[in-house]
């Protein structure tokens, strides 16, 4: 095929070659956009469950997949020296702690983590937020998470006393000798303790996935373009 003295003449090697590459970007790039679809379907019923009336957290081991981004609510008694903090926690560029203390459910050995909110960091490290914790039967409300938190770990064995960088639920519970719920209450009751309760949103992540899909697609017509271009040769059998 001729086009304005440019002659279509690509070799078998380069076609089959530019096929084999071009079908596989476009099948990763159609597996990005299903990752986000999914990923998209998932906020949405995540927005769902966390726009539904408040379920109260038994005190029988529960499934986390079953309350996790539900509102829930609980009845019992808080148990201060176990309290944690939650090193490296950033609120508004400020260092800080999120401070975490177990709540035996009802009168059971059940308990639940209530992650209470933010507090700033001292500029002298070794001096921890005191936060008052309620005494007695209390009702805490919240959004239910996943207990497990962890950044960076280095070691099994970050610790330090109360400070703690990341939390390991199996760890917390041979360390305290505590039953434990496999989820985590972000707390959202407005107590006056002065703490911060301002949680993020969780973000499905799609837009990561669509950015993946984009680049794929393009590759795959920038080597179609190369191939194109690659392939074309001058017509000399027509005299100028």
């Amino acid at each position: 095929m001729t086009i304005l003295g440019w002659r279509f003449a690509p070799r078998l090697w380069s076609t089959i070659a530019a096929a084999v590459v071009i079908t596989i970007m476009v099948q990763l790039g159609n597996w990005q956009l299903s990752r986000a679809q999914e990923k998209e379907w998932r906020q949405e019923q995540l927005d769902r469950l966390s726009n539904e009336p408040a379920i109260v957290l038994p005190a029988l081991p529960v499934i986390l997949e079953d309350f996790q981004y539900r509102q829930v609510e609980v009845r019992g008694e808080y148990i201060p020296e176990h309290t944690i903090y939650l090193d490296n926690k950033i609120h508004r560029g400020v260092a800080g702690y999120h401070i975490v203390t177990p709540l035996r459910i009802g009168t059971s050995t059940m308990h639940v983590l209530v992650n209470r909110g933010w507090a700033p960091a001292d500029s002298d490290r070794s001096k921890l937020p005191q936060v008052p914790v309620p005494a007695g039967q209390v009702v805490v409300s919240g959004i239910a998470t996943t207990a497990v938190q962890k950044t960076l770990e280095l070691s099994k064995e970050i610790v330090s006393g109360q400070v703690w960088a990341n939390l390991d639920p199996d760890r917390y519970q041979s360390i305290t000798g505590i039953a434990l719920q496999p989820v985590m209450i972000l707390q959202t009751d407005d107590v006056k303790d002065g703490l911060v309760r301002q949680w993020a949103r969780p973000d499905s992540g799609s837009a990561k996935n669509w950015g993946y899909a984009v680049q794929w697609f393009s590759m795959a017509l920038a080597v179609l373009i190369i191939y194109l271009v690659l392939s074309g040769k001058r017509d000399r059998s027509k005299k100028e």
